[in-house]
């Protein structure tokens, strides 16, 4: 890694902070409280520390400026002209929480601002940090993992990246409210950003205000989202031609899903909504083909896939919508089948009624082996902690990659973009926090464009993404899957872009790309290498 520190710029609050350490040593007790002020101060300031470094990719060396740190974000509804302390009602009116979102960008150096491309990029969860897309896939450095089973534990390698797309984008990676080294303050902190409109709002500010802070607002501007990210880039994409007057170059969406009844990991509480056992279904078939569990191994996967899609479409999904009446025969022809498919037994399928959940066939498909299959990535698969469970307890390819993502980052984070052990913070340690843990206080609360109030349940942001379309007729589309993604099936988001509201012209403007991986598709190396040209190609052609 030919990275170096050249220059650090802190804003002033840290140069107080910095005087806080100094006396920390000789402070008393007494002085935690004055602590405490310092360490809300810093949180409620921008930061900002600039390091150098370069990398090689695809032949090409690329010098570099990183630039980490946090932008202040208002809750929803916050009006910075209500702020004077004369006028007591405009107080009490403007949310009083903030939140410190981090980041880290990568600027090309010696690049014209516009000439040269900036993509957003981030995780979903909902609350989850973007380390996985930073040190995964589109970081100018990634960590090395072991393609479909558990990664050894430390020392992990960090190598530099080919397959950035540096070579053609600048990028900023933005964590979540509340992960990273972000931080929430204020009253009703968690209510004002953990929920669907509230964290697309915080994004949506986020992104215009850092085009402003660096420069960027005449850049080709676009969006790279993983999983819920794809739900909250619809939302953000609409929010930032309606509300600020930016419009994207493109919208990259990786492992999609833009409405939650298409989901298939809690389709059990939703019966008589049978779509996602027809959109899943062609994952399973991939999952079965790639353990060598179908009863007959077809050679090539994507033959047999374009078989299963179209049974899915038409004698398996008009023999759920028989329900209780289907007759004996069909039933029996349709688990016969589904068994070909699938790999699971006949009288299991009979049983499940022709309906198996993600978590069922994860547990199932293994089950006389005592394996369970991932989740994210269906090529993993661990030891069942409960063989007897009807869904797995843990997501094996989660546990196999976790420990080396955020042992890299952090590591890069404090020792390569010194950053993340400020003095506010006491002894100088901040966590850096992966996960929000934001989903059980989430608020599922949406209101699309034209609605008149909004909704609460499973969200829906097709409208969304098509009135973005609509109102910039030249944005351009990208979905991006794996064949292995039990989370966010690829066949859903083949459907979910067929059924957009947009006028027919406009779906010339989506193109979709499908790898032999699962939803972390960079998890598996030569696919990182086909997203790294896809994007590159994308973004190439859909600028000036």
């Amino acid at each position: 890694m030919r990275s170096g520190i050249l220059t650090r710029s802190f804003l002033a609050v840290s140069l107080l902070a910095a005087t806080c350490l100094t006396a920390h040593a000789e402070a008393p007790v007494s002085d935690n409280v004055k602590q405490a002020e310092t360490a809300s101060q810093f949180l409620t300031t921008p930061q900002k520390v600039v390091s150098d470094g370069a990398v090689t990719i695809r032949g090409q060396h690329i010098p570099y400026q990183a630039v980490t740190g946090t932008l202040i974000v208002h809750a929803q509804g916050w009006d910075d002209s209500d702020t004077g302390p004369s006028d007591s009602k405009a107080e009490k009116k403007n949310p009083d929480a903030v939140a410190s979102i981090f980041y880290v960008a990568y600027f090309k150096k010696g690049a014209h601002p516009e000439n040269r491309p900036i993509t957003f990029v981030y995780n979903g969860g909902p609350g989850s940090s973007s380390v996985w897309m930073h040190m995964g896939a589109f970081g100018p450095h990634r960590i090395v993992t072991a393609d479909d089973s558990h990664t050894a534990a430390a020392p992990y390698k960090l190598i530099d990246n080919n397959d950035s797309p540096l070579d053609a984008t600048d990028l900023v990676f933005i964590d979540a409210p509340g992960t990273g080294f972000g931080r929430l303050v204020g009253k009703d902190k968690e209510k004002a950003f953990y929920g669907t409109d509230p964290d697309a709002a915080a994004f949506t500010d986020f992104i215009a205000q850092f085009l402003t802070r660096f420069g960027r607002y005449n850049s080709p501007k676009y969006l790279f989202g993983e999983s819920y990210g794809t739900t909250r880039s619809a939302i953000v994409a609409n929010q930032l031609a309606s509300e600020k007057g930016i419009d994207l170059n493109g919208v990259m969406l990786l492992s999609q899903i833009l409405d939650y009844d298409n989901s298939i990991d809690n389709v059990k509480s939703n019966p008589s909504v049978d779509q996602p056992y027809v959109l899943a279904l062609p994952s399973f078939a991939a999952t079965a083909w790639y353990h060598h569990k179908l009863p007959a191994q077809p050679k090539d996967l994507k033959s047999f896939l374009s078989e299963v899609e179209h049974f899915a479409l038409t004698d398996y999904t008009s023999a759920l919508q028989d329900g209780t009446t289907i007759s004996d025969e069909k039933l029996e022809q349709t688990a016969q089948k589904l068994h070909q498919y699938t790999g699971l037994p006949v009288e299991y399928l009979k049983k499940a009624d022709l309906r198996v959940s993600g978590g069922e066939f994860a547990k199932t498909l293994l089950g006389n082996d005592g394996m369970d299959t991932g989740r994210l990535d269906s090529r993993f698969s661990g030891p069942a902690i409960d063989p007897l469970a009807q869904t797995p307890d843990y997501d094996p390819q989660f546990a196999a990659m976790q420990s080396a993502y955020v042992s890299a980052f952090n590591d890069y984070a404090r020792n390569t973009l010194h950053y993340g052990t400020n003095p506010a913070f006491n002894d100088g340690y901040e966590e850096y926090k992966v996960s929000a843990h934001s989903i059980g206080k989430w608020a599922f609360v949406h209101k699309q464009p034209g609605a008149g109030r909004p909704a609460k349940g499973a969200p829906n942001v097709l409208p969304d993404l098509a009135s973005a379309m609509k109102q910039n007729p030249s944005l351009k589309i990208m979905l991006n899957q794996g064949y292995y993604d039990l989370g966010t099936p690829f066949f859903e988001g083949i459907y979910e872009m067929q059924h957009l509201p947009i006028p027919h012209k406009l779906a010339s403007n989506i193109e979709i790309h499908q790898y032999e991986s699962g939803h972390m598709v960079y998890a598996h190396a030569p696919a990182l290498t086909e997203l790294h040209d896809n994007v590159v190609n994308f973004i190439n052609k859909t600028h000036g």
